[in-house]
């Protein structure tokens, strides 16, 4: 099967949906993200959402994912590592390499890659204050 790139919002749908099917059954970040989403459905629209604004600038994502994070840090005691976020990375990278492939796709890697970085520095900060 040839690969495309990412083109639309359904593309970044399969993308997120896969993506966490993964997460959600990792030993290390399905506890986090399964004992934190209480509405999967409308976690992936968020998400959806979020990555379609980042990718094509065409939508508006409205919510604070440092925020969120950083609670979701505190609620498991300051507990999330650099290791989450390469896992996170990992399987991000690994769902887009089995779907997509060209210049989005290249670009969604970029973005997680500085999200990620700018993420867990802001985690780490928050502990501190």
């Amino acid at each position: 099967m040839s690969k495309t790139d990412i083109k639309n919002r359904e593309d970044i749908f399969l993308l997120v949906s896969k993506f966490y099917e993964k997460v959600r059954k990792d030993e290390k970040l399905g506890p986090f993200f399964n004992a934190t989403i209480t509405d999967w459905n409308e976690h992936l629209e968020r998400l959806t959402t979020f990555w379609e604004s980042s990718l094509f600038l065409k939508t508006k994502y409205y919510g604070n994912p440092l925020e969120a994070h950083t609670k979701v840090d505190a609620a498991f005691n300051h507990s999330i590592t650099e290791v989450h976020f390469g896992l996170w990375l990992n399987l991000w990278f690994e769902t887009i390499n089995e779907l997509f492939e060209g210049d989005y796709a290249e670009n969604a890697k970029r973005r997680a890659r500085k999200m990620g970085t700018f993420m867990y520095m802001n985690i780490f900060e928050a502990r501190n204050t």
